[in-house]
């Protein structure tokens, strides 16, 4: 399929392939088109840490998947343009039912929400019904609907401890996550799902023990959704990195670490996309990626294409039916009664 678009006298062509939409340039004047549409359709423009830089550069807002679904529900205008993966999208939606919700490429999933499906869920539930259910935001709405308590990366030990020391906990749906839950509340009556973010846990021990070995002075951030956080503790333990250059963070995190850093180099693991807010918040620190190829192809499927398309077509729509969205937002609700509900990842 092609759609073929015009803008100040000269064509563009959107074509649709099994990689997405392609065929638009990010240039200065795809960019003021993009705001030029945004403000006709009274639309918000938000983007994940993850997403391309020049849809990042583009976006009203940029930051991870629970602060911008906040900013959503607050911003003036009616419609939201989320460029994230679905569930993103979806979260935005629960906490802003009357707004319309858009996602450039409907197709951008996330293997770490895919890790568990409601059914599944459900099971796990039925196997332990006296267990409170702890599901971290990269879930998707039905998940969320049959959730006791969400939570993000930076808070997900906090509402651990919330709960009764004698309740029994179900932890979903990363592991690593997890693990770094259990290893810092030392509760032992927590079960972990088997779930994980392929981009995450493909960034390794290995990887990150040789790349601090050759640049020794640098700050280690690592996201606790990676195979390597272990690995990342295990050498502050071992003392061959100094315990205090060592930060499991999340994206929010980073970017609040970035800020106040004395390293003028630091190691980053986590997606690459990253990279260009560390940049930003701190352009005078060397920031390197762990793993360069961590890149999510689900976050990369918002092009410049697929955004232009979503601003002249009003698609792709995010809908969530109003009785799930109900349940979904009483976890998300209660997770900031807690206090502290952090950033998304």
């Amino acid at each position: 399929m092609t759609t073929t678009t015009l803008w100040e006298g000269s064509a563009s062509q959107i074509h649709d392939g099994p990689g997405g939409y392609s065929g638009v340039e990010a240039t200065p004047e795809w960019a003021a088109e993009i705001k030029r549409l945004a403000r006709d359709r009274g639309a918000t423009i938000l983007a994940h840490n993850y997403q391309l830089p020049a849809i990042q550069d583009v976006a009203d807002h940029v930051g991870d998947s629970l602060a911008l679904s906040r900013i959503a529900a607050e911003a003036p205008e009616d419609t939201i343009v989320f460029c994230g993966v679905h569930f993103m999208a979806e979260t935005a939606k629960i906490l802003s039912p009357s707004k319309t919700v858009l996602i450039p490429d409907e197709r951008a999933g996330c293997s770490l929400a895919d890790s568990i499906n409601a059914e599944q869920l459900r099971e796990w539930k039925a196997d332990n019904p006296n267990a409170l259910v702890v599901s971290y935001v990269n879930t998707t709405a039905e998940v969320k609907g049959l959730t006791d308590i969400c939570c993000t990366s930076s808070n997900a030990v906090d509402v651990v401890n919330s709960i009764d020391p004698d309740r029994e906990v179900l932890f979903l749906p990363d592991q690593f996550l997890g693990a770094h839950v259990k290893r810092v509340t030392g509760r032992t009556n927590m079960q972990i799902w088997a779930g994980e973010c392929h981009v995450h846990a493909g960034i390794n021990g290995d990887e990150l023990t040789a790349k601090s070995k050759s640049h020794p002075d640098a700050e280690l951030f690592v996201h606790p959704e990676c195979g390597c956080a272990t690995s990342a503790l295990y050498l502050a333990g071992e003392g061959a990195v100094p315990a205090d250059k060592v930060k499991i963070l999340s994206t929010g995190g980073m970017l609040d670490a970035a800020r106040v850093t004395k390293s003028k180099q630091v190691l980053v693991a986590t997606e690459i996309g990253m990279l260009h807010q560390l940049r930003k918040a701190a352009p005078d620190v060397d920031f390197q990626a762990v793993n360069d190829r961590a890149s999510c192809p689900y976050m990369k499927m918002i092009t410049p294409a697929a955004l232009l398309r979503c601003l002249l077509e009003g698609k792709d729509e995010v809908h969530v039916d109003l009785e799930m969205a109900k349940r979904a937002q009483k976890s998300v609700q209660r997770m900031i009664e807690i206090g502290n509900p952090g950033g998304g990842e």
